[in-house]
C-alpha cells in the first residue's frame, strides 16, 4: 500500500490534499497554515478538489483583513449589526471589578473597549479560558451609552467608573475554531501502522514539507528538531541558520499555541509581566515563544532582561515587582550566521553576533540544545508539500496535547543511565530533548520495553546528546570555567532480548 493510502486509511477524516505549488492565492491571504488546512478540509471533497471561487467568498465573509476593520465597526456600531468573522481573541478579567472584557489583537481592538455580558461568559467561558489567544467564530454587537436598561452583575460594582457609561463592541457569541475532539489515543495507536521512516515523511507533510525534496535523512530529522519546543514543556533551544531556511514560516505559521517574535524592541513588561497593565506577557499561555531574527532585537533593560530570563529558563517562574507567574513556554531563539561561522561546523563562537543580553555562559548554560540550521536545506519550490498530508490544525493540536503527557519523560528516566557526579543541567537537556524526540517520533510508545535500543539510541538519545554538546562547547569559548569540560557518560538501558 502506497504511503499515502495508508495515511487517509489510518487518519480518514484528518488528512487534507495540499498541494502549496497550486494553491498560491493562500500566500496571498496570508493566512497561517492551520487555518488553511481548516478551509481545505472544509471545501474538498473526496480526490482533494475544492471550488476557488467557492472558497474565496467564504474567506471574503468570515477572514476579514484588517484594512477592513473600519468598515466592520461602521456595521456594528453606525449600523447596529451583528457581525461574526473568523479571529484570535483574548480575555481579560479585571481583578478589582470582576468585568469581563476581550481583545481582537490582529485588529487592533483592546479591552478597554469591549465587555463580555454575564450571560454570554456563562456560555463560551469553558472555550475563552483554554489559552492566551483562542481562534474561533466571534459574533460581535455594540452597547451604546445610553443601553443601561439592563444591568449586568458586575456592572453594580462598576457604576461609579470612569468609563461606566461609555460604548462598549461586546461578545454576543463564540463558537471555537477546532470542529472536531482530539483524539490522542487514536492518534498514538495509529502510529503503529507506520515504519520510521514513513512516519518521519508524514510529519514533514504535516507542516506543509515535501519528504521527496530533502537529500538526506539527516537533513529531514534536523528540520524536525525545530518541532521539539512544540511538544515538550519548557525546552529552550537555539538555532543559527543561513537564510531562507523556513525558521519563520514553520514557528510562526504552523501552531496556533506559538508566538513568534521578529527582531524590534522587546521589554520585560512584554515578555514576562506588564505592571502598569497588570497583564501576563508572551511567555504565559504560548507553547512557546520565538524570537527571530535575534541580532536584530535590542532589549530596553539588559540587566533587567538577562535576570528575568535566567530565573525563567531555570525554573519557570518569574517575578516582577509583587507579581510572581508561572509558565510552561519553551524559548527559541533563531538567528542567521555568516558563511565562515557556519563552515566551522560548530567549533567556533556562533554567539558572538547575538545581542549582549546572551553573551553570558549563566544564561547560555540554561539553553538545553543547539539546533545546526546549516543542515537544513534553502526553501525551494520541490520542498513545499504535494499530496495527501496531515491537516495542519489537527497536528498543531496533538502536538499541544502530547506536551501534557508525562508517560515519555518517565520512559526516558527508565532508559538513561545517569552516572554518579553528573552535572545537573546537562541531565536535565538530554533528557528533556531525548523526551521531546520520543513524543514526536514515537507517540505509540507505552514502556520502556516497547521501543528497540537502536531506534532510541539513534533517534532520540544521540541526537539529543550532541545538540547538549554543541552548547557545552560553546560554553566553553564563552567562560574559560567550562572549557574543557564534557557530556556526563550517560549510557542506555538495555533489556533482555536486546
Amino acid at each position: 500500500m502506497e504511503l499515502h493510502d495508508k495515511l487517509r486509511d489510518c487518519f480518514d477524516e484528518m488528512v487534507v490534499y495540499k498541494d502549496l505549488q497550486k494553491t498560491n492565492f493562500f500566500s496571498a491571504l496570508s493566512l497561517p497554515a492551520f487555518m488553511r488546512d481548516w478551509l481545505l478540509k472544509k471545501f474538498e471533497d473526496e480526490d482533494g478538489e475544492f471550488d476557488k471561487d467557492e472558497l474565496l467568498r467564504f474567506v471574503k465573509k468570515f477572514i476579514p483583513r484588517k484594512d477592513d476593520w473600519t468598515a466592520i465597526m461602521n456595521r456594528i456600531i453606525v449600523e447596529n449589526e451583528k457581525v461574526k468573522f473568523l479571529a484570535k481573541v483574548s480575555i481579560n478579567i479585571d481583578i478589582k471589578t470582576g468585568e469581563v472584557s476581550f481583545a481582537l489583537p490582529d485588529f487592533g481592538l483592546g479591552f478597554k473597549d469591549t465587555i463580555i455580558e454575564s450571560h454570554v461568559w456563562d456560555v463560551c467561558k469553558n472555550d475563552l479560558v483554554k489559552g492566551k489567544d483562542v481562534w474561533g467564530m466571534v459574533e460581535l454587537g455594540y452597547r451604546s451609552p445610553d443601553d443601561f436598561d439592563f444591568e449586568f452583575e458586575y456592572e453594580k460594582k462598576t457604576s461609579k467608573a470612569k468609563n461606566s457609561k461609555a460604548g462598549k463592541i461586546t461578545l454576543v457569541s463564540f463558537k471555537n475554531f477546532c470542529p472536531y475532539r482530539i483524539d490522542l489515543d487514536q492518534y498514538k495507536e495509529a502510529r503503529r501502522d507506520f515504519a520510521t521512516e514513513e512516519w518521519i515523511d508524514i510529519i514533514l507533510g504535516a507542516v506543509d514539507y515535501n519528504a521527496g525534496g530533502y537529500e538526506t535523512q539527516e537533513q529531514k530529522l534536523t528540520m524536525l528538531t525545530r518541532l521539539l519546543p512544540f511538544v515538550e514543556k519548557r525546552l529552550n533551544l537555539i538555532e543559527l541558520a543561513p537564510k531562507g531556511t523556513g525558521k519563520s514560516y514553520l514557528f510562526g505559521n504552523v501552531s496556533r499555541f506559538g508566538w513568534l517574535s521578529s527582531g524590534g524592541v522587546m521589554s520585560r513588561a512584554k515578555m514576562f509581566y506588564d505592571q502598569s497593565k497588570r497583564r501576563e506577557g508572551l511567555i504565559s499561555g504560548s507553547d512557546f515563544v520565538t524570537l527571530d531574527e535575534v541580532q536584530t532585537i535590542s532589549f530596553t533593560d539588559t540587566d533587567e532582561m538577562r535576570a528575568a530570563l535566567k530565573g525563567y529558563l531555570e525554573q519557570g517562574n518569574f517575578t516582577v515587582g509583587d507579581y510572581k507567574g508561572v509558565a510552561d513556554a519553551g524559548m527559541v531563539l533563531c538567528g542567521n550566521i555568516r558563511k565562515e561561522i557556519m563552515d566551522a561546523d560548530g567549533y567556533s563562537n556562533m554567539f558572538v553576533e547575538l545581542p549582549e543580553v546572551f553573551h553570558e555562559s549563566a544564561l547560555i548554560e540554561r539553553f538545553h540544545g543547539f539546533i545546526k540550521g546549516w543542515n537544513i536545506p534553502r526553501m525551494k519550490d520541490d520542498l513545499k508539500v504535494s499530496g495527501w498530508a496531515l491537516n495542519s490544525e489537527y497536528f498543531c493540536s496533538i502536538m499541544h496535547e502530547l506536551r501534557g503527557d508525562m508517560t515519555y519523560r518517565a520512559i526516558v528516566d527508565e532508559l538513561i543511565v545517569v552516572p554518579a557526579g553528573a552535572d545537573t543541567r546537562d541531565t536535565e537537556a538530554v533528557k528533556r530533548i531525548a523526551t521531546a524526540y520520543l513524543k514526536l517520533l514515537f507517540p505509540h510508545v507505552q514502556s520502556a520495553k516497547d521501543i528497540s535500543y537502536y531506534e532510541f539510541k539513534k533517534y532520540c538519545f544521540d541526537r539529543a546528546r550532541k545538540m547538549r554538546d554543541t552548547i557545552k562547547y560553546q560554553l566553553g569559548l564563552l567562560d574559560v570555567e567550562y572549557s574543557g569540560k564534557d557530556l556526563p557518560p550517560f549510557t542506555i538501558q538495555m533489556f533482555d532480548g536486546e
